[in-house]
């Protein structure tokens, strides 16, 4: 089930102009909290305060209300200046402020799940974070979003002022391939990858091809996954998303994520590629806290199908359809879903 209130404001990069008013927000944010009677330092001061330092080191996130800065929560990369739990590969998240006055209204979780989003754009190994130990409502909310303890951390960032907890999300299902967003420089690889394995199973007609062959464009509008090897930086496979709040087909509902275009590299096949590539799928819609998965594919694309069942998805007959040719041929459009929680599969990612 989708538990974020429809209502919350879209959550997107800080601008330029907006510095200001997010350092702003996050010292009176950290003011109300728990932790707001002790002294700040300077180093703390000046981190609040560097906004476009954090940028740097990562993304800063901003919920807005109309102009307004509202909720605040800056993604950074391992070794960059502001980052210190992280380790190589990991990503990690500091500064998380939503205003005093919307408290309880679920930000701070919308802006957690923006924030294990573009963590997981980048291919990150996993998110990670820590809080201070009498912040319950904090912790409260990342064990609820699947954060797990990482006791063997703490001492690094604990003080005699404040015991911190560790928490880490894993976002990557393998050590030997790393699924992350296409880069500008691979769209023609990802073009020739991903219409080779579509002839492979289907008559594509032109008109479809050329739909296929769009990555560029896709990658504009929506996401497009790769799979790629993790020693070499091969691709080995892709998929398309829609970004939050869209959706890139007919089919998806409230509450639902659709994917398109999986392809597997033919020298990557027997890997588990289009395995994983629909696990990550899975995983993204729990990110966004969405209820069900949902594509659709054609009868050619038998060993899509199998591993969708093998996956736990089941047939959506009454979403179905005949898709009539140029040539006046037709075949039914199939239609398969499954809800995004790891209990409905065998398989799924944690």
């Amino acid at each position: 089930m989708n538990t974020m209130p429809s209502a919350l404001p879209p959550i997107s990069p800080i601008l330029p102009d907006e510095a200001s008013a997010e350092a702003e927000l996050v010292q009176r944010a950290f003011a109300a909290g728990p932790y707001g009677h002790l002294p700040v330092s300077a180093e703390r001061r000046a981190f609040e305060r560097d906004t476009a330092g954090r940028a740097a080191s990562g993304a800063v996130l901003a919920a807005r209300d109309g102009e307004r800065v509202i909720g605040s929560a800056s993604v950074l990369r391992a070794a960059t200046p502001y980052s210190r739990v992280a380790r190589p590969g990991e990503a990690e998240v500091r500064l998380l402020a939503v205003d005093p006055r919307m408290q309880g209204a679920g930000l701070g979780e919308a802006l957690m799940r923006a924030s294990l989003e573009t963590a997981l754009e980048w291919g990150a190994d996993a998110l990670v974070l820590d809080t201070g130990a009498r912040n319950a409502r904090a912790q409260a909310l990342y064990e609820r979003l699947g954060f797990e303890r990482q006791p063997d951390r703490e001492a690094q960032v604990s003080s005699l002022d404040v015991e911190s907890l560790v928490y880490r999300f894993a976002l990557q299902q393998r050590d030997d391939v790393r699924v992350r967003l296409v880069r500008p420089d691979e769209t023609e690889a990802v073009s020739r990858l991903v219409e080779a394995a579509y002839a492979d199973d289907f008559e594509l007609s032109d008109g479809y091809r050329a739909e296929i062959v769009a990555v560029a464009e896709r990658a504009r509008d929506h996401q497009v996954w790769v799979a790629t090897d993790a020693a070499s930086g091969r691709l080995l496979g892709t998929a398309s998303t829609p970004r939050p709040g869209r959706t890139i087909s007919p089919l998806a509902r409230a509450g639902e994520l659709d994917f398109r275009f999986l392809g597997v590299a033919s020298d990557a096949r027997r890997r588990g590629i289009a395995t994983l590539l629909v696990e990550h799928v899975l995983l993204l819609a729990r990110v966004r806290g969405l209820s069900r998965v949902v594509l659709n594919t054609g009868p050619d694309m038998v060993a899509a199908q199998r591993v969708y069942e093998r996956l736990g998805f089941q047939r959506l007959h009454e979403r179905e359809y005949t898709f009539e040719r140029a040539d006046g041929s037709s075949f039914l459009m199939m239609a398969y879903g499954r809800a995004a929680g790891l209990e409905a599969g065998e398989g799924a990612a944690a």
